[in-house]
């Protein structure tokens, strides 16, 4: 049953749908989606076009927004918004280590989260798109990942789009996750390089905690054992607009004086354990290298073993000299699922992932080549998390797509910008600007 309701200047409707667990078999398992439509409080009673929002990810469900915050205002001054919890995620069937053992054991987990990539959720999307809009295409909004799918939609469904905008989230169509980490590991020493000019002081901050955990065994209130590659870990914040300032201010709190010496601090700790915890989002995790799985190549852990190619990511060999510890970024590691309570039980299902061998490509080339749905996308100059020149030579590949390349916003900017950013956007689709 829909339920609706207001916030300040919007209505909000809650919608269930259910699909096909596999799209390819119709009439077997079904699982179920959880969507938000908002809609302006004075547009309640108009018939408006639909926009879908695909947030990025994996793993993460659509934004809880309070208002008009953000790009919403922006949207809602010409559509009716979908605001979807991607399969797994949010308030739709869940997949995490509570509900996944109700599949069975690790190869039964595995081969169920084989469909959680992005060309599954394009079949959903399809799906709740015949149900919500009658049939008429819609216009959808792709943030990072949610980018990825919309390029994946451009491929083998573009009748169900009007027009399609992605920010931050063109992906390379062919490279495999070696090449994509590769590309990645001097991006990430960029933004870290770039984080210490701007606060030197956390130079020898963070040495100073990376030795305390090389030396020390510590373990956060919330069971997560704290090593030293976990720590680096929390330069993923440097991808947004606010990072280097928010893992500064982590920083200068971390140590403090106890009648049993120096220790990493209660709010340091709580604030860390808070950043690192896949808990929320345990599909970030199991499913985040599958996302570049294509051709039927494993993954094999590759942002670890493409780790060991820049040794200059080592913090043992940065405290034996005097060079500044680096921070990682966006990558995902076998010894998370030590590290983290919440990814522990579910440690061989990611094994069985990383060495799956069945993924099929997600992007046509041919297709995208001979794409008619007006399409737009921003581009942010040295995205810690989407290679730029990936990106550009995405889109390039793609018919009539018009790209807006700016370093005034990090990955983020469609909620860092507000408006701003999702008006260009659909300016731009539209032959408008």
């Amino acid at each position: 049953m829909s339920v609706s309701y207001r916030q300040p200047g919007i209505v909000l409707t809650d919608r269930h749908f259910t699909v096909p667990l596999d799209h390819d078999d119709p009439h077997g398992e079904t699982i179920e989606l959880y969507a938000r439509e908002v809609v302006a409080s004075d547009k309640a009673g108009q018939d408006l076009p639909w926009l879908l929002y695909l947030q990025g990810g994996p793993g993460f469900g659509a934004n809880r927004f309070v208002g008009k915050q953000a790009w919403l205002g922006r949207a809602l001054k010409d559509y009716r918004v979908l605001l979807l919890d991607q399969r797994g995620t949010g308030h739709s069937t869940p997949a995490n280590r509570q509900t996944l053992p109700l599949r069975g054991g690790p190869a039964e987990q595995a081969a169920y989260l084989t469909h959680f990539r992005a060309d599954a959720i394009v079949r959903d999307c399809e799906t709740v798109r015949r149900e919500v809009t009658g049939g008429a295409p819609w216009t959808v909004l792709g943030q990072s990942f949610g980018g990825f799918c919309t390029v994946n939609y451009l491929s083998t469904a573009p009748e169900g789009l009007a027009t399609a905008v992605v920010t931050g989230g063109l992906p390379s169509l062919e490279a495999h996750a070696d090449d994509v980490y590769r590309a990645a590991y001097p991006r990430i020493e960029r933004k870290v390089t770039a984080h210490y000019a701007r606060y030197p002081q956390d130079v020898e901050r963070v040495r100073r905690i990376a030795d305390h955990l090389l030396t020390h065994d510590v373990v956060l209130p919330n069971g997560y054992r704290l090593t030293v590659e976990a720590f680096q870990s929390l330069g993923i914040l440097l991808g947004g607009s606010e990072g280097s300032h928010r893992l500064h201010y982590l920083l200068e709190h971390a140590f403090v004086r106890t009648p049993q010496g120096t220790v990493l601090s209660d709010a340091f700790q709580e604030e860390v354990q808070g950043l690192l915890s896949y808990a929320g989002h345990p599909l970030y995790a199991l499913v985040h290298e599958a996302c570049y799985g294509q051709d039927h190549r494993p993954t094999a852990w590759s942002a670890e073993r493409v780790r060991g190619e820049f040794p200059q990511f080592d913090a043992a060999k940065s405290l034996a000299g005097d060079g500044p510890v680096l921070f990682t970024g966006e990558t995902i590691h076998p010894w998370m699922f030590d590290c983290d309570p919440a990814l522990r039980p579910l440690r061989e299902t990611a094994e069985l992932l990383a060495a799956h061998t069945g993924w099929r490509p997600l992007y046509d080339p041919a297709r995208l080549a001979a794409n008619e749905v007006p399409v737009a996308a921003a581009i942010y100059h040295d995205d810690m998390y989407v290679d730029t020149a990936h990106s550009l030579e995405t889109a390039r590949a793609i018919r009539g797509l018009r790209t807006w390349v700016t370093d005034e916003f990090e990955h983020d900017g469609v909620r860092a910008g507000g408006p701003r950013v999702l008006d260009r956007l659909l300016g731009l689709a539209h032959d408008e600007v």
